[in-house]
């Protein structure tokens, strides 16, 4: 299926860009999500009366990223959780408790799904960084350290 970005997506495309991607990606993320439409010509001659449009909204957004970004910088959570003498948490730690955390300590809004663990949830008590993806082109760092309980 081929279809038009209508923002940027990553590792997929700039805004504008005609793209071909696999049927159930388009038809079940992108297009319901307002990220893109199909590439006919009727759709492509209605996104070029709207580019201009849509790249306003879009650098709206990416301002507004950076933003957010900015006071996300160098912060350093803690999150205090239940843990065995090894160290060893009795659970773990992951996205649901971050946002939680953002919420309590900073009255920061921070989404789940802008929270980017590679490793998986955190099972050990320690220091971990985790990146918060704001936009395509906004990632920014925050320290989060996981305490034993006592």
């Amino acid at each position: 299926m081929q279809v038009i970005l209508l923002e940027k997506v990553e590792n997929l495309g700039r805004l504008g860009d005609v793209v071909r991607v696999k049927d159930g990606y388009g038809r079940n993320y992108l297009i319901p999500k307002g990220k893109a439409k199909r590439a006919t010509s009727v759709n492509l001659a209605e996104f070029e009366k709207r580019r201009h449009e849509l790249e306003k909204i879009q650098a709206d957004v990416l301002a507004n990223a950076e933003a957010r970004a900015s006071s996300l910088d160098g912060i350093r959570i803690e999150i205090i959780q239940k843990a065995g003498v090894d160290g060893r948490l009795f659970g773990s730690v992951g996205a649901t408790d971050i946002v939680e955390a953002f919420k309590k300590d900073h009255d920061i809004v921070v989404e789940k799904h802008e929270i980017r663990m590679p490793e998986g949830h955190f099972k050990q008590v320690g220091e971990y960084e985790v990146a918060i993806s704001l936009h395509a082109d906004v990632q920014v760092k925050v320290t989060i350290a996981v305490i034993a309980e006592v």
